[in-house]
């Protein structure tokens, strides 16, 4: 059996102001979430306390590409 896999990237969706407000608080809350775990639940998702102490102060404009959608 043959798979042929044809790659055509997406174009990068438009953005409303709205929007990118709505993901910038999402991501605010997300980091302050993180923050707030406890060493157990940090050990079982593979971060250190200081790794997620650098995460959550990092500032919200501050994101991978790959996180926005």
């Amino acid at each position: 059996m043959t798979q042929v896999a044809i790659h055509r990237p997406c174009k990068p969706a438009k953005r409303s102001v709205l929007g990118m407000i709505t993901n910038a608080m999402s991501l605010k809350r997300q980091r302050s979430s993180l923050a707030q775990l406890d060493d157990r639940a940090l050990k079982d998702i593979g971060v250190t306390r200081s790794e997620a102490n650098i995460e959550a102060s990092r500032y919200i404009w501050d994101a991978p590409d790959f996180w926005q959608k």
